[in-house]
């Protein structure tokens, strides 16, 4: 366990500016793992030209066992190693060798969420600006792609949504395939030239809004005030932003589950659906049930049914799983 001076920086989001950059046990120590460019890290102590940081992500479950030291729970097993992702199926953030300790923060049926503290050197980190402005709902959601996401900032008290400033234009290099989230479905393909705008990053992905023109009639608007086309993913990147959003989405409902200990941000006994998606992402979501009147519904539902959820965030990142918790408004059942 690592006993640190008096902190020289406060607590923040730095980005690794990297390939392969080390994160290491101690300033100038023993090197333990190598990190992606574009991971977020929490940041906050310097000593020198290094600075305490703190790795959060998800690692298969079947890649970790026991550790046999006292300070971590778990170890790495799978040699020579296995990557660490910034969410279940997420963007990389650092591979890990066999051996590899860590202490853990939650768990689902295939993977865990762990975390680890280390140091880096200050020159392979960049600051993540907090986010200050406003966004509201606009037709452009609704055809924007779901790609690469900034990586998260904690919830706050604040329910107005804060933006990012736009990134600029941008332009497709080569014939490229379109994925619906990353290293998710495959959407289409993007041709050379094609002027894009960059949204948001993790790793190697950007979320990208591609602009031009399609038949009106082709087109399903979504209700005012309802956003479409946001995935989890970007909820877990960017909770903050979409805090008190109203959500379109498709579900596959798994079961109802009262709230316990694991589920903080869930009010204490409050009943709410675990269900998978959004579609076609596998991660979990938690859709708190505001009241007895859709319960009775909903509890008729068969499992791994489709449904299709109109709801309004509560928190984009679960505290101790990461998952996404919204306040269920309406709800319709798919054929």
């Amino acid at each position: 366990m690592l006993c640190l001076a008096a902190p020289a920086l406060a607590q923040g989001r730095y980005r690794i500016t990297n390939d392969g950059e080390w994160f290491h046990q101690e300033p100038s120590g023993r090197r333990l793992a190598r990190l992606a460019r574009g991971a977020i890290v929490g940041g906050g102590e310097t000593r020198g030209d290094w600075m305490h940081v703190v790795l959060e992500g998800w690692i298969f479950a079947t890649s970790v066992g026991p550790s046999p030291r006292p300070e971590f729970d778990l170890a790495v097993t799978r040699a020579p190693e296995e990557n660490l992702r910034s969410s279940a199926g997420g963007a990389l953030v650092a591979k890990l060798a066999e051996g590899f300790g860590l202490k853990r923060l939650g768990q689902d049926d295939r993977w865990v969420h762990v975390t680890r503290d280390g140091w880096v050197q200050t020159s392979a980190l960049a600051v993540v600006p907090d986010v200050n402005a406003t966004r509201t709902a606009t037709p452009a959601d609704s055809i924007a792609t779901q790609g690469g996401l900034t990586p998260g900032r904690s919830p706050g008290g604040d329910t107005t949504p804060p933006v990012a400033t736009p990134s600029p234009r941008q332009q497709s290099a080569r014939p490229t395939t379109l994925y619906r989230a990353p290293d998710g479905p495959e959407a289409g393909t993007v041709s050379a030239e094609t002027p894009l705008r960059v949204l948001g990053r993790t790793g190697d992905w950007a979320r990208v809004q591609i602009e031009g023109w399609v038949r009106a009639t082709e087109l399903q608007a979504a209700p005012p005030g309802v956003q479409v086309g946001v995935s989890a993913a970007e909820l877990r990147a960017e909770p903050q932003r979409y805090a008190g959003q109203v959500l379109r989405w498709t579900l596959q409902y798994i079961a109802v589950q009262k709230a316990d200990d694991l589920r903080p941000d869930i009010p204490a006994g409050a009943t709410y659906v675990l269900a998978r998606g959004p579609l076609p992402e596998r991660g979990f979501v938690y859709v708190i049930i505001p009241d007895g009147r859709l319960l009775a519904s909903i509890q008729t539902l068969a499992p791994l049914a489709t449904i299709q959820v109109t709801a309004r965030v509560r928190q984009g990142r679960s505290r101790y799983l990461g998952n996404p918790v919204v306040d269920l408004i309406s709800l319709e059942t798919s054929p």
